[in-house]
Order: C-alpha cells, then sequence, then structure tokens
C-alpha cells in the first residue's frame, strides 16, 4: 500500500512541478510594463561614473552616488538622481570646461531637458564665473540654461542677484530679470 502511495504521490508532484517550471517567463517587455506601472525604475545604479565621448574625445564626466533609471516610462521617459549629481562638461578640446552641480536631478532622454533642484551650482572654469540657485532647467540640446528662482552670479569684477536668469551653457551672454547689485559695464557694450 505505501508504494502504491509514494507512485501516485510521484505522479501528481512530477507534473506540477514541471508546469510550474515551464509556466515561468522571462518576457521584458511584461517586466518593464510591470515596473513601469509599479512607477518602479527599470535599473538602480550606485556610486556611478559615467564618460560621454564623442569621436574618441570626451566631451563631459557624471557622478553620481545613486541613479534610478525610469527610461521604461513610453511617454517621458527619464533618469533621476536622488541624492544629486556632479557633471563636468568638456568644450574646445578640453580647454573649457563647466562643472553643474545639484542635490536633486532629473533628466527627460527624449526632449534632453534637465532640471535641478537644491543647491544648484555652475561653475565656468575658464572665466571663473559662478551661478548659485535653487533650481535650474538646463537645455542640453540646446547648451541653454534658464532659471525663474533667485540666482546669484559672480563674475571676476561684479555679482548680479535677482530672480530669472538665461544664458547660454558657459555662462556667457545672459539675461538676469529683476536684477539688484553693483555691475561694470563697457560703454561699447550698452
Amino acid at each position: 500500500m505505501n508504494f502504491i502511495l509514494k507512485i501516485i504521490r510521484k505522479s501528481i508532484v512530477i507534473p506540477l512541478s514541471m508546469a510550474m517550471l515551464f509556466s515561468c517567463t522571462n518576457d521584458s517587455k511584461k517586466v518593464r510594463d510591470f515596473l513601469a506601472e509599479k512607477n518602479l525604475p527599470i535599473a538602480v545604479a550606485r556610486d556611478a561614473h559615467h564618460v560621454y565621448k564623442d569621436s574618441g574625445k570626451i566631451t563631459s564626466k557624471l557622478t553620481t552616488s545613486l541613479m534610478n533609471d525610469f527610461s521604461n516610462r513610453k511617454i517621458h521617459p527619464y533618469n533621476e538622481f536622488p541624492e544629486g549629481v556632479k557633471i563636468i562638461n568638456f568644450e574646445n578640446n578640453g580647454l573649457d570646461s563647466t562643472t553643474i552641480i545639484g542635490d536633486y536631478a532629473l533628466t527627460y532622454s527624449k526632449t534632453s531637458i534637465s532640471e535641478l533642484k537644491g543647491n544648484v551650482v555652475v561653475i565656468n572654469h575658464t572665466d571663473a564665473s559662478r551661478l548659485e540657485t535653487d533650481q535650474l532647467f538646463w537645455d542640453q540640446k540646446n547648451k541653454y540654461f534658464f532659471t525663474e528662482r533667485s540666482f546669484v552670479l559672480t563674475k571676476t569684477n561684479d555679482t548680479v542677484i535677482g530672480i530669472g536668469f538665461e544664458s547660454k551653457e558657459n555662462l556667457n551672454k545672459y539675461v538676469a530679470k529683476k536684477t539688484k547689485g553693483n555691475l561694470l559695464t563697457n560703454e561699447n557694450e550698452i
């Protein structure tokens, strides 16, 4: 009798185990859709150091302690940097560089627009200019910064304080709104 029960158990357990084994699939689209539905990142990177190159030349370096990859979003895929980000851009074969730092950042891959928040600092190392604000939008395609928040722009000869700012990525040719402070100007520039 025990022998028959063992055979019956095995004949039930083996087909059930096989059915469970073959019912599992790893369809990557289903996994991505599940993660998007639950608002979970498709990937997480810790202590990331990323180097961007164009034609073999380093164009920028990104450093972050945490990056969440939400590229599984259909409409607005993005990357999130919840613990801050530091980006160094190199122009003119590395002679000119700009450093961008923020406590939090979002980068939207389809539009190449980034939003940096909290203690945002942009430094142009060529002319030692420095922009400080608590929120900054960065259009990476057009190499353009803008904010409607308060800012401090420090140049070698003057400091501009205001609310609302737009400039090229290298902090030259800027538009400062609602400004105050001492500005040195050249009569030929007016």
